[in-house]
């Protein structure tokens, strides 16, 4: 009798596991952070708005790169990057990000490729963090070997 009751309740979960298994780490990760949560008093009210205030401010899902494109002329474009304003990192990146938007823009526009004709990258010192920028100048070409690409 004992027996049948235990296997009663054993296959059902098994059963329910064998259904999540594409999805069990996420499942228990969030189960897991629930739970700790919970045991150490994180719930409250006054630590959920501390976490609401704190994803606000760093807001892991915003793009690291904020680019602004201003046209010039029909052939030239500025380009204004400023970063995220707490991130770790990033040294050297704003050069790739850079070359990236200006190929995509020539690419777009229907030009075989750009010049950069000025760039250069700094530090903002706003209050109270501070933050990388960059901006730089483009001027697109068009082929010399099929002028009409």
């Amino acid at each position: 009798m004992l027996r049948r009751l235990a296997l009663s309740l054993i296959v059902p979960a098994l059963t329910g596991c064998a259904l999540l298994q594409d999805h069990s780490a996420k499942l228990a990760g969030g189960v897991g952070a629930v739970l700790t949560a919970s045991e150490l008093d994180l719930l409250e009210p006054e630590y959920l708005a501390g976490a609401l205030i704190a994803y606000a401010i760093y807001d892991p899902l915003a793009p690291t790169w904020d680019v602004s494109v201003t046209r010039l002329d029909e052939a030239r474009v500025r380009l204004d990057l400023r970063m995220k304003t707490l991130i770790t990192g990033g040294d050297g990146e704003a050069r790739q990000i850079f070359v990236r938007n200006a190929r995509q823009l020539a690419e777009s526009k229907g030009f075989a490729g750009f010049d950069v004709m000025r760039y250069e990258e700094g530090v903002d010192s706003t209050r109270p963090f501070a933050r990388r920028v960059a901006s730089g100048e483009v001027r697109f070409a068009r082929s010399r070997i099929w002028p009409a690409m």
